[in-house]
């Protein structure tokens, strides 16, 4: 084995290759499902390791049929109603990857003919008005400024991970009035990008970050848009409450759980 086999490391390079913060979380867990099925042991490393001994070992074809063999399986899988067929080329896609980063010349011309295509819509739609407005009405004053700056930005919820104060800019007329809002989405990371929000949306958000300062919080840029929960007069539902003056970020996971409530909420 040549110094330079030694010291490459499969499954970094097809780390490299991952750019988006959701690629790297959902593609290597979707390559490990393809190692499993192919009865490689140990964690993803090890089983990117033993995969590139399995390819030298037995070639390619074999390597090529065993990827057709898990499709078939995955295919049989959706009409079994056990995974959606969209799910599939998912799973093609990170061991395509891998194969391509560490120049394994699999043809995936015919496997991907194998490969059935799912939905190319899903069944979501957007909220009607009446939805919205019933989902506003949960007893929480950050559901407004969550709910109006997610429908006029198209955020994801994982970009509540990032979203400070100083992302929010506002534009202004001639007379001074705010006329929409600039957010700058996943700041500093690979992926910014920025959108808009309406003033009703900036608004909210204005009141939430002053109404925060009237019980004591130091509001600067820094502070993080969306925090935890504090004791005061006007709430009176249970829930595990903090410190208005030591404010802590609430995460992604936070404001999906804070929707679900009161989406749950609404229905009642």
């Amino acid at each position: 084995m040549s110094i330079s086999e030694q010291t490459i490391n499969p499954l970094s390079q097809f780390m490299y290759a991952l750019k988006a913060r959701e690629t790297k979380r959902q593609w290597p867990n979707r390559l490990k499902v393809v190692f499993d099925f192919l009865g490689l042991p140990g964690n993803l490393d090890d089983q990117a390791r033993q995969f590139m001994t399995l390819c030298k070992e037995e070639g390619i074809p074999v390597i090529q049929n065993r990827i057709m063999e898990f499709i078939s399986y995955q295919v049989q899988r959706s009409q079994n109603g056990e995974i959606s067929l969209s799910t599939i080329p998912n799973y093609l896609k990170a061991m395509k990857l891998f194969c391509e980063m560490n120049d394994i010349h699999v043809s995936w011309k015919k496997i991907s003919r194998g490969v059935p295509r799912g939905r190319q819509a899903a069944n979501d739609r957007a909220p009607t008005r009446d939805e919205i407005q019933r989902l506003l009405e949960y007893p929480d004053r950050r559901i407004k400024p969550i709910v109006y700056t997610m429908i006029s930005s198209g955020i994801r919820i994982g970009a509540w991970d990032f979203l400070k104060w100083k992302h929010i800019r506002p534009f202004h007329n001639e007379k001074g009035d705010v006329i929409a809002a600039k957010l700058i989405v996943y700041a500093e990371e690979a992926d910014e990008y920025y959108s808009f929000i309406t003033s009703e949306a900036y608004a909210s958000l204005k009141d939430w970050m002053e109404f925060r300062t009237s019980y004591g919080e130091t509001v600067s840029d820094e502070s993080w848009l969306m925090r935890d929960i504090w004791q005061t007069t006007n709430m009176n539902y249970g829930a595990k409450l903090g410190l208005a003056t030591a404010p802590k970020r609430l995460k992604s996971s936070g404001v999906k759980r804070l929707l679900e409530r009161a989406l749950w909420f609404e229905k009642f």
